[in-house]
């Protein structure tokens, strides 16, 4: 494939071009992409299925309340309350500064919220900013169940 490299400032014509090299033209990468549709999401539904039973072994071993919301939404919330809640787990307690006692606060406030969507919006959050989305979630985001159990 041919390409105008005259827009580009001269210092960097010579990368982008060792660059382009290296790709396959829009053609040839579309193709590739589409022909191996299958195998791409038996992987990724072996991938979510593998996701799905360590969150809900977790939720069951941590005794944490089933999420509310659309029933698409719900596997999928799950899934982000997990990862969320483990990488917190690690960054505040295995790597941070926080004890037992501590992370035990925290899993009651995180018991509190059970809207799906709230966790699937805070899906690409880090670990370390848990205890502040905890703290900023409304009255939508939790659940009327007793906290107290």
């Amino acid at each position: 494939m041919t390409h105008n490299l005259s827009d580009r400032p001269a210092d960097r014509r010579a990368g982008f071009a060792r660059w382009l090299e290296g790709r396959d033209c829009t053609d040839c990468w579309k193709a590739a992409r589409d022909s191996d549709t299958e195998s791409k999401e038996a992987w990724l539904a072996a991938k979510r299925a593998e996701e799905q039973r360590a969150a809900t072994e977790w939720a069951e071993q941590f005794d944490m309340p089933p999420l509310e919301g659309p029933e698409r939404a719900l596997e999928w919330g799950e899934r982000s309350r997990h990862q969320l809640v483990t990488s917190a787990y690690g960054a505040l307690v295995s790597e941070g500064t926080w004890d037992e006692a501590d992370w035990a606060v925290l899993e009651d406030k995180i018991r509190t919220v059970t809207r799906a969507g709230w966790w699937i919006d805070q899906r690409d959050a880090e670990g370390s900013d848990l205890p502040e989305l905890l703290d900023a979630a409304t009255s939508d985001d939790i659940g009327t169940e007793n906290p107290f159990r």
